[in-house]
């Protein structure tokens, strides 16, 4: 029998056919993968045909089509609906995938072809975007260790192996540890909980398999029992669990698995020959050095503090007005936080979420892609790989652009977070191929389901993603959509983000799940009144971890992350009350992979140019001004890493950005 990883797929726009594929294909379609792809790899290496850009660089941009196909259905799943079978084969794949790259790169007799087509590009009549691809390539070789020899190479190669193990099991740790823990609430202990807070808890405790309302350390449930419970003592209890995660000892511990990851991210760069793992990571992104991001950073974390430390003495003076004496603690913040949002803006979050249906800020997100750039989307009756799972296919002009696929509900199968993904990116060569894009999200389930406002933003950033990838129109895969430096690929995300906010845009989708009427003027100039309330705790949260996130990588590796973390947290004064957004044991951006590693902090860089770059469009004939729209697509989303992003976004905007507009956008500009 056919394994349908390997097969062509005979579906609509050839989807993978997930109701035809079974845990038990993985690893014998992985073995013919492997096998496919090396055999193309040692095609390219001992053609004996002088090295051009077509029998070298572009041999190499020919996709493997089953290798392609077994990982973008494996890695999907693993990470939206995993189970004990998937992570045991993710235990497995991880270091038979990191050897099999790290040969690729480590192959002499490809890397003379490579570097001989680099070595004569002057002569060779090649495009920008050939050039450019040329480029990336040879970097890529260079910096994965291919010009190393010897001890050092089989080093380079060890050391990429144990990574990936190590990214697999931290990975998993942090999953176990979200999946295990919940805390059981009795009716008494739903006091002061909103509908639709008691409503998520009552599905989460239905999901554990318990009779009761639970919390779980699902954003989506944890925060809003934060914000709304009384019993300090449940909030205390809650947030303890939800900042131990990846540290609670045993099996699950991360702690230790964090200390060697850096470690050998310190021993690779030096093998390469950089000071450091930042100055490696570092020197491909728009920052450059880690003194640039290093001074960003300070920047914002002045005024953000000097928000948070004024907010803070607020709260503790709220807090002490309901005869509680101390200190303002973490599980304290979110709760009087809310009492004065709602004071101050007479904003409600449960009368607030009604008006923000799921079904209706998906159409939200669709409508302003439609207005900005044309893009159409109509459902799609496909099997995908869980019931919570909806496609559409996504046109412009009658012809076929992408396919999305939404996946949008927490479930203890699935890691936490919200991420983009394609499972198959744009490109024209070899052949012409249309992208499958997921949005994945964690949102709490309801009839009908209800999204907080940083829920809808979220939804909103994450679509900015998919439409980077949507409308790719590149020739390379290896240069497609979200292919960018890291502190350039959240500009498209968060300049998204912009487009919730647009009156017009709430006022015709923000309408209540009940009676249908849009949501009323007075409400929605509070959420945009609002809209920069609690920043101060919001930045300095962020900041925090991205500079422990730089310090662990700008020198020599902390033998103890953990004491790195607080001798950092207490360098730059980070007030008592808040906590990193991600700390050390569970900061999955940075430990489960090198993608974020040494940049967390291209959130901030990314948001320094969305809010300049969304200036553009209020400057000009405003949100949906039809020809910022067209240089949108043209020059960034549309193009994806042909060109250097600083290219890119100079082209849109006519120059870069500083960082006053990001203040201002926050409300931390000084007045």
């Amino acid at each position: 029998m056919t394994n349908p990883l390997l097969s062509r797929w005979d579906t609509p726009f050839e989807i993978a056919p997930f109701d035809s594929i079974s845990d038990e294909d993985f690893a014998p379609a992985l073995e013919e993968a492997l096998a496919a792809h090396n055999a193309q790899i040692e095609a390219i290496a001992t053609n004996p045909d002088a090295p051009s850009f077509a029998n070298v660089i572009e041999a190499l941009e020919a996709p493997c089509r089953p290798m392609e196909q077994v990982l973008s259905v494996f890695y999907t799943v693993a990470g939206a609906d995993s189970n004990p079978k998937r992570q045991e084969l993710q235990r497995a794949f991880s270091p038979r995938l990191a050897a099999h790259y790290s040969a690729i790169t480590a192959n002499k007799a490809l890397y003379a072809r490579v570097k001989a087509v680099w070595d004569q590009r002057e002569d060779l009549d090649l495009s920008d975007e050939q050039q450019r691809v040329l480029m990336l390539t040879h970097r890529g070789f260079v910096r994965g260790g291919a010009a190393l020899e010897g001890a050092n190479d089989a080093r380079m190669q060890e050391i990429k192996g144990r990574l990936a193990t190590l990214g697999t099991e931290f990975t998993q740790n942090l999953l176990a540890d979200e999946r295990e823990w919940f805390m059981e609430l009795s009716e008494e202990d739903l006091e002061g909980l909103p509908d639709f807070a008691v409503a998520a808890a009552r599905a989460a405790g239905k999901e554990k398999g318990v009779k009761g309302p639970v919390v779980t350390t699902s954003r989506s449930i944890i925060t809003p029992f934060l914000k709304f419970s009384p019993r300090r003592d449940l909030r205390e209890k809650a947030f303890q669990a939800w900042a131990a995660r990846g540290a609670n000892g045993g099996e699950t511990d991360n702690r230790a698995i964090a200390a060697e990851i850096l470690s050998l991210r310190e021993e690779r760069a030096k093998l390469l020959g950089y000071e450091n793992f930042a100055a490696y990571k570092l020197e491909t992104e728009m920052a450059k050095t880690p003194e640039a991001v290093r001074g960003l950073l300070m920047d914002v974390w002045g005024p953000a503090k000097a928000r948070a430390d004024q907010d803070a003495a607020v709260l503790t003076e709220m807090m002490q007005g309901d005869g509680i004496n101390g200190d303002l603690e973490p599980w304290d913040w979110h709760y009087y936080s809310e009492k004065r949002r709602k004071i101050e803006h007479d904003l409600d979050e449960a009368e607030l979420k009604p008006y923000l249906q799921l079904d209706r800020m998906i159409e939200a997100s669709f409508a302003c892609a439609n207005r900005l750039f044309g893009l159409e989307f109509a459902p799609l009756d496909v099997p995908l790989y869980h019931p919570d799972c909806r496609a559409w296919e996504v046109t412009r002009n009658g012809e076929h652009v992408a396919v999305f696929i939404g996946d949008y509900f927490a479930r203890g199968s699935k890691r936490s977070g919200a991420w983009c993904s394609a499972m198959r990116s744009q490109a024209k060569f070899p052949e012409k191929q249309a992208p499958v894009v997921i949005n994945v999200c964690n949102f709490a389930k309801g009839e009908p389901a209800l999204l907080s406002y940083d829920d809808a933003r979220t939804l909103f950033h994450e679509f900015g993603h998919a439409l980077h990838q949507m409308l790719s129109d590149v020739t390379y895969e290896s240069i497609s959509g979200t292919s960018v430096a890291r502190d350039f690929v959240e500009l498209p995300s968060q300049l998204y983000e912009h487009w919730l906010e647009v009156p017009e845009v709430l006022s015709e989708f923000a309408t209540h799940a009940e009676t249908g009427e849009a949501m009323p003027k007075e409400m929605l100039d509070k959420v945009l009144g609002a809209a920069t309330y609690d920043m101060g705790f919001q930045t300095v949260e962020y900041v925090a971890s991205a500079l422990v996130d730089l310090a662990f990588h700008d020198g020599a590796a902390p033998a103890d992350p953990m004491a790195r973390q607080a001798e950092v947290l207490a360098e730059i004064g980070m007030p008592h009350a808040i906590i990193m957004r991600h700390a050390t044991p569970h900061f999955a951006h940075v430990f489960s992979g090198d993608g974020y590693s040494s940049g967390y902090y291209s959130y901030m860089w990314s948001e320094v140019m969305d809010a300049d770059a969304f200036a553009a469009f209020e400057e000009a004939g405003g949100a949906f001004d039809p020809e910022r729209a067209k240089a949108l697509e043209e020059h960034i989303l549309s193009s994806g890493g042909s060109k250097d992003p600083a290219e890119l976004y100079t082209a849109f905007r006519g120059r870069l950005p500083g960082v006053d507009a990001l203040l201002k956008g926050r409300g931390l500009a000084a007045k």
